[in-house]
């Protein structure tokens, strides 16, 4: 793990959002699974019971391929970079609004938006696979 970036950072990111996954049921108590308007993680960040369990999936996915291979890791930074991207800019348009199902507000933008470099950066750019002629990944 120490030689791939890719597994490094997936391993890292899916522990912190297992860890806010789980964080986040001790402030939505009393909170409706898909409200608009969720509790305060960190005294900052909305969250209800849809977005943990997101969080949660998300975590165990990243943690899951970080612990597997460097190809898993590489791929699944990318693919959750690449959502969480279009997460943090569609977000923007979201807040206010009844699509607004997992109670997102501004710095859960800024937020994944942060975690789209991360992890889009780090999928696309490290740890490249070459093939060699004879079909062997090196």
């Amino acid at each position: 793990m120490r030689q791939s970036p890719n597994r490094l950072v997936a391993t890292i990111f899916g522990a912190v959002y297992l860890l806010v996954g789980a964080l986040g049921f001790a402030v939505t108590g009393g909170v409706s699974f898909i409200a608009t308007e969720g509790g305060l993680l960190l005294g900052i960040f909305e969250v209800n019971p849809l977005h943990n369990i997101a969080h949660l999936l998300i975590g165990a996915a990243l943690l899951i391929a970080g612990l597997s291979s460097v190809v898993a890791a590489k791929t699944v930074n990318s693919l959750i970079g690449a959502v969480y991207l279009l997460l943090g800019v569609v977000g923007f348009f979201l807040v206010g609004t009844d699509l607004n199902v997992l109670a997102l507000n501004t710095p859960d933008h800024f937020l994944h938006l942060a975690s789209a470099i991360v992890l889009l950066g780090t999928g696309l750019a490290a740890d490249r696979v070459l093939r060699t002629s004879e079909g062997r990944t090196v």
